[in-house]
């Protein structure tokens, strides 16, 4: 088995204002730290309509497309910005995240990594924001269980940032468990602990300014492994936001690049576990480029090493 790294050269087209964090530059940092790793490298297709329309209604979709600029930009809050290759980005990182599915699922990989931008988790059903267009890894999870059959798929959000799209589109769909670890109070000020969903099926993990290495790693062994564990699901996604690396000018988690390594042991240890060893990992934040394109290889790194 392998692990497969799954990018497009349209998400270079998705242009932000200049000084915007989500930068272009942050798929050269990514990829750059990837470019010597032993891969399988699959270009990623667009999405397709009925993908997006798993988690998003018509008027979501139709909206986004509509709101694409022919020129310059199109400002669709203070923080989310569409360029003119911005939709066709946003249908690629979707549609890395069901074919990663597809590949692991279908045998032909232990595990894949979707090297993509936009960003996905804070899409909302209906809204857009932080950064954020289409919720690229809700869309995989549905895609696991709808197309694939599957009963039971963990979603678990490192990122920095609370994923509330990925809440917002999930929570009420008892085949997902959403565990997220998050810094607060930050943007979007969603995410406390008493927000656990419809079905009991969300895990919400706040932590504060400065947690640091330990307290991270003590609510993952303590929290998040023992819910992901009780859940025993069939597939296990990763929304890998590496904001809360202590670099990043975002935030102030304070990990660094062994933290993002341990975890990912730790999640694969579940998923060998639970889901003969099925990963798919979705790229979300990160906006230090040096401390990305480490945090990445530490993450990546482990993948490869456990599909081997």
């Amino acid at each position: 088995m392998a692990t497969a790294l799954i990018a497009h050269d349209d998400c270079y087209d998705h242009v932000t204002p200049p000084g915007h964090p989500e930068q272009v530059a942050r798929l050269d940092a990514v990829l750059g730290a990837l470019k010597d790793m032993d891969l399988v490298r699959v270009a990623a297709p667009m999405a397709a309509e009925a993908d997006l329309l798993r988690i998003h209604p018509q008027e979501h979709v139709d909206a986004v497309r509509a709101a694409a600029p022919s020129e310059g930009w199109r400002s669709l809050d203070a923080d989310t910005h569409m360029s003119v290759g911005s939709l066709a980005a946003a249908y690629r990182a979707a549609g890395a995240n069901v074919r990663a599915v597809d590949m692991v699922l279908g045998g032909e990989v232990q595990n894949a990594f979707a090297a993509v931008r936009p960003p996905g988790h804070h899409a909302e059903r209906t809204t857009p924001m932080g950064f954020c267009l289409f919720g690229s890894v809700s869309i995989a999870a549905k895609h696991a269980l709808d197309h694939h059959g599957l009963k039971r798929v963990a979603i678990v959000d490192f990122d920095v940032h609370h994923g509330n799209g990925t809440q917002d589109l999930c929570e009420d769909d008892a085949r997902i468990l959403f565990c997220s670890t998050h810094q607060m109070p930050l943007y979007p000020g969603t995410g406390h602990a008493h927000e656990d969903g419809a079905y009991g099926n969300v895990l919400n993990v706040p932590l504060p300014d400065g947690a640091g290495s330990k307290a991270f790693r003590d609510a993952m062994e303590r929290l998040v492994l023992p819910a992901v564990d009780a859940f025993k699901p069939e597939l296990l996604l990763i929304s890998a936001g590496f904001d809360a690396h202590a670099d990043d000018p975002l935030a102030g988690m304070r990990l660094v690049e062994d933290d993002f390594a341990w975890v990912t042991e730790q999640l694969c240890d579940l998923a060998d576990r639970h889901c003969q060893g099925r990963v798919v990992s979705t790229l979300e934040g990160g906006y230090d480029l040096e401390a990305l394109a480490a945090s990445t290889a530490a993450h990546v790194q482990v993948l490869k090493e456990r599909g081997a």
